[in-house]
């Protein structure tokens, strides 16, 4: 086996990798939720979204979800498939989308409630504690500013 000698590259010392595999792993843990729902991970975020702030343009879910418009645009179109959300053009201006929950997508919201406790009650280790979760999330978010700038 050859040791790299740099270790600036090694696996160990990337900020990437654990960020990627959290974010598989935790997303893999939600899977089970999410099929009971019949959505996926994207949509069930679009879903918070709306369930938060009722109506948003397109462009506003874009910027909470820190997604492009060509990469949203078929999640919402899917959603629209689904009956989950309404998708309207401003009276205001043609060219702006404003999605909003159908009926359906708004009674989602009661099985969904469920899905945060069972998600904390998978994480069975108590070699990590609520406070070092909540203070990770926090830094979390600084990072997405910081990266989103």
């Amino acid at each position: 086996m050859i040791k790299n000698s740099v270790p600036e590259l090694y696996l160990e010392n990337q900020l990437c990798f654990p960020l990627y595999a959290a974010s598989r792993l935790t997303t893999k843990v939600y899977a089970p939720y999410l099929e009971e729902l019949g959505v996926t991970y994207p949509q069930y975020l679009v879903l918070l979204t709306l369930w938060q702030f009722d109506k948003l343009t397109v462009k506003q879910i874009g910027e909470k979800l820190y997604l492009e418009s060509n990469t949203l645009t078929p999640l919402l179109k899917r959603l629209a498939l689904k009956n989950l959300i309404v998708r309207k053009r401003s009276e205001k201006d043609e060219r702006t989308v404003i999605i909003s929950l159908s009926d359906e997508g708004k009674q989602l919201k009661n099985k969904a409630a469920e899905i945060p406790q069972k998600i904390v009650a998978s994480f069975d280790d108590d070699s990590l504690t609520e406070e070092e979760i909540t203070s990770f999330q926090k830094t979390l978010f600084k990072l997405l500013v910081v990266l989103n700038k």
